[in-house]
């Protein structure tokens, strides 16, 4: 990190975590933090990621720029791909506060937003305005908690964000809206797949469709989830959200309630992902989120199956220089190995991670 960023999350961290991260975007969107300004890329990191062309694997997990005022900077920001939201049909305040709490001792968070946001159309329309340029940004798409049909909530928030997002992630995985997790059931989520997957043709886009699952799933839900993506045609997935688990956690906020990310997630969602990879027959490309705080990390998770990454938590602790910081270690690692396409290394090490 440069002196600048380490000053800048040195005051940051002084700030209530809510504020410092509505703060950070403001910057961010202002135009003050000192940025990269194209992503890193080589030959051997840019990825092909369901069709899409990324300039390197290192992607922005969604809850970051929920509501898509920050796209122009963090496109710039040295991510390969940006992933905003979540958005549902309607605005919604979300959880009361305090829901943002920093374990600096265990370098994670806690949240339990319970998808706060400006709502599909405000959105979709930042979508629709942001620059085009090399970084794919996508939407991850939920349910209002108040809803008598999620499923249905679903399928409109695709139906407007598949024309101007780049792709669109399913997220049944938040642990922060009460039931939502219950939609990772077979039929449920099947038919919530079909419906998206409907709603995104009669928007007369493709961009392709991911679904975000959770760390928590037990080995008889992670295959009969497993056997649902393989048969619905969906695009690929995303492994893993937060988790419910507070095993080894020492902060004084450990006992709060909400989806732990950070270090303390990495080896269990690098588990669920090679468990997921082989599932699926590694025919499903998959992002790895979850913990990833170093290259060294994250060629852990291309190793376990991964096709490209997402990272969130680790910037609080680490400032937005990660991700550029990251994809040229990428770059020569795979260079110093004699490894020319980063799609070999995919799953190499699947086998001794799924144990």
């Amino acid at each position: 990190m440069t002196l600048i960023e380490r000053a800048g999350l040195a005051v940051l961290h002084r700030i209530d975590p809510e504020r410092a991260h509505d703060l950070s975007l403001r910057a961010l969107a202002a135009g003050i933090v000192p940025l990269p300004g194209r992503p890193f890329s080589t030959p051997r990191i840019a990825t092909n990621l369901a069709g899409l062309s990324l300039p390197n694997p290192v992607g922005l997990a969604a809850g970051y720029d929920k509501n898509a005022v920050a796209l122009r900077a963090l496109t710039r920001a040295g991510f390969g791909f940006v992933e905003a939201g979540a958005a549902t049909p309607l605005p919604q305040p979300g959880n009361p506060r305090p829901r943002l709490f920093r374990l600096t001792g265990d370098r994670a968070i806690i949240n339990r937003f319970g998808f706060n946001n400006d709502g599909i159309d405000s959105i979709a329309a930042r979508l629709a305005a942001r620059p085009r340029g090399s970084v794919p940004v996508g939407l991850n798409i939920g349910a209002n908690k108040d809803s008598g049909d999620r499923a249905a909530d679903f399928a409109r928030v695709a139906e407007q964000a598949a024309p101007v997002a780049d792709f669109l992630t399913i997220n049944v995985s938040s642990p922060n809206t009460e039931k939502l997790r219950d939609l990772q059931g077979a039929r449920a989520l099947a038919a919530l797949i079909a419906g998206v997957v409907a709603a995104r043709e009669a928007s007369g886009a493709h961009p392709p469709v991911f679904v975000k699952i959770a760390p928590d799933l037990d080995d008889a839900a992670l295959a009969e989830l497993a056997a649902v993506l393989r048969d619905s045609g969906i695009d690929g997935a995303i492994a893993t959200n937060t988790t419910l688990s507070r095993r080894g956690l020492t902060s004084r906020h450990a006992a709060e309630t909400g989806g732990l990310s950070g270090a303390p997630l990495f080896d269990l969602s690098t588990r669920q992902l090679a468990r997921l990879y082989r599932l699926t027959g590694g025919r499903l490309p998959i992002i790895g989120v979850g913990g990833i705080g170093s290259a060294e990390q994250a060629w852990d998770k291309i190793a376990a199956g991964a096709t490209a990454i997402q990272i969130y938590s680790a910037l609080i602790y680490q400032g937005f220089s990660l991700a550029d910081r990251i994809a040229r270690a990428f770059d020569a690692r795979l260079a110093e190995k004699g490894i020319d396409r980063l799609a070999d290394l995919t799953g190499s090490e699947a086998d001794r991670w799924a144990r």
